[in-house]
């Protein structure tokens, strides 16, 4: 789990993160993160939280969103709220970065998703498109499965395929969660 004004990048999308409020501080009600995101062509996978709410609040830049099927141009000032289990993703095409305000609601472990997920891409153990393979997300992707799944394949194969892979993740020493 993430500790309050911890910051974390991904240097494969260039992505930062600074956990403004965990879900140690909030007693679980909610996890806030400031977030920095250069312009880019990659899109993030679209992924549901089955159990969360998110929201997006754009403090500079310009965010674009598909969320349930439409996509949503966010500027300064403009603030986007996804129910759980509504498919989604983002992007920044703009030139700027755009600086955003993330909301969990409930915190669940979505901060130590991003921390996981992010010290899986410094260790530069994900490919080209962002994701790393299926072997070596195995085991986190089970043990967050409360907090973010992407949507394609549906979950029940997911489940299944993740759940044949992980035991051979284990022992080939592939940790649940990544520091």
């Amino acid at each position: 789990m993430a500790n309050a004004s911890h910051a974390i990048v991904n240097p494969h999308s260039g992505q930062r993160m600074i956990f403004r409020k965990t879900g140690k501080d909030t007693n679980g009600e909610m996890v806030e993160i400031e977030s920095f995101n250069p312009s880019s062509a990659q899109r993030e996978p679209m992924h549901i939280h089955p159990k969360q709410m998110s929201s997006c609040e754009v403090l500079a830049g310009i965010v674009h969103f598909h969320a349930d099927g439409k996509t949503h141009v966010l500027k300064a000032g403009d603030k986007l709220e996804i129910p759980a289990g509504v498919p989604h993703y983002f992007w920044n095409e703009d030139p700027e970065e755009a600086h955003t305000i993330q909301r969990f609601y409930p915190a669940l472990d979505i901060d130590g998703f991003f921390a996981s997920y992010f010290a899986l891409a410094r260790t530069v153990k994900i490919g080209k498109s962002g994701t790393p393979s299926l072997l070596r997300m195995a085991r986190p992707a089970l043990h967050y499965r409360n907090e973010i799944r992407i949507v394609n394949p549906p979950w029940p194969v997911q489940r299944a395929l993740f759940s044949v892979l992980a035991p051979i993740a284990g022992m080939l020493g592939y940790p649940k969660t990544y520091t």
